[in-house]
């Protein structure tokens, strides 16, 4: 038998090893995203069963594709299950490196199979063959017309099934907003300061939004009381400490390896009078809220930006709080 005899199993190896380079080196490249189609639902299984049944008369050629298909999408989730019991778990790369070897194993184990057959199966592509698969001359017209649908159904579900991976639905858009105290962890905050002493925070944001925003961060010294007996919420002191504002570009939700920060800024700040305090951090996307005039002392208590505060509670307002005990 010559190399050319082999041309489906040496293209299974082959493309398998230049989808591995194409996610290694151009992770967002089209064509990955089409070849990926038919590494996870066509080439285990066809490697598979080329290597069980290498003779012609064992099983024909719709038989081969209809198997083909569908003992990947059974080898592919049973692949998975088994990693899932590994320290690996079931992650891109361990996945990736587990098909791709499975595809380079029994594409091997078929190439010699068929090399050692008596009446060896070699795949060909010609309109006398297809005819001839589907019996085609002995067809009635009806047989004829329920084939040609079906060949144009089997077409379209592949195509709409290909369109559907090739181009995701975005996942849920949202923008992660965070403090964390002076040393980089969520720990430590400067919660117990003496009147005028400085504390500080980490504040983090990172844009998951599909699109460019521009954020804005006010931050508000906040001294209330809730009342439980009348389910109200009475704000006594309101200051505007500061606004910040950074525009940020979207980034994928990383799922696979360590989180890494997008965007960080120290904010050093001190309060002079004693008391309970608390330190509102509000998020604002593309526009800051406008404000009433700034009342002679400062404190907006009186003002409708008592309402910001009141929404922050609420939760319709993207914030967060920091408790703050002065001496």
């Amino acid at each position: 038998m010559e190399l050319r005899d082999y041309w489906d199993l040496i293209t299974i190896i082959l493309l398998s090893i230049i989808l591995d380079l194409l996610i290694l080196l151009y992770p967002d490249n089209l064509f990955r995203k089409v070849l990926g189609l038919a590494f996870v639902l066509f080439f285990p299984g066809y490697a598979f069963i080329t290597a069980l049944f290498p003779e012609r008369k064992e099983l024909d050629n719709i038989e081969r594709l209809a198997l083909s298909f569908g003992l990947s999408i059974a080898i592919v989730p049973l692949i998975g299950l088994a990693l899932n019991y590994t320290p690996w778990g079931i992650r891109l790369t361990p996945i990736l490196v587990s098909l791709t070897a499975f595809n380079i194993l029994f594409s091997i184990a078929g190439i010699y199979r068929r090399a050692s057959a008596v009446n060896p199966w070699i795949p060909g592509i010609s309109l006398e063959r297809i005819k001839e698969e589907l019996e085609w001359e002995k067809s009635s017209r009806l047989d004829k017309a329920l084939t040609v649908v079906l060949i144009i159904a089997i077409l379209s579900s592949i195509a709409t099934l290909g369109y559907v991976i090739t181009h995701p639905k975005p996942g849920e858009k949202f923008t992660e907003f965070y403090i964390l105290g002076p040393g980089g962890k969520a720990a430590d905050y400067p919660t117990e300061l003496f009147a005028g002493e400085n504390g500080t925070v980490i504040i983090g944001i990172v844009n998951h939004e599909y699109r460019n925003v521009t954020y804005y961060v006010q931050i508000w010294l906040v001294n209330l009381t809730y009342d439980s007996s009348t389910n109200q919420t009475h704000i006594h002191s309101m200051y505007l400490m500061d606004t910040l504002n950074v525009t940020l570009p979207p980034v994928p939700v990383n799922v696979e390896g360590n989180w890494t920060p997008q965007w960080e800024t120290n904010y050093t700040f001190s309060i002079e009078k004693p008391g309970r305090w608390q330190l509102w951090f509000l998020l604002f996307k593309d526009d800051l809220p406008e404000l009433p005039p700034a009342p002679a002392d400062g404190n907006y208590a009186e003002t409708e930006a008592r309402n910001l505060i009141l929404e922050a509670i609420n939760g319709t307002i993207q914030s967060l709080k920091l408790n703050v005990n002065v001496r």
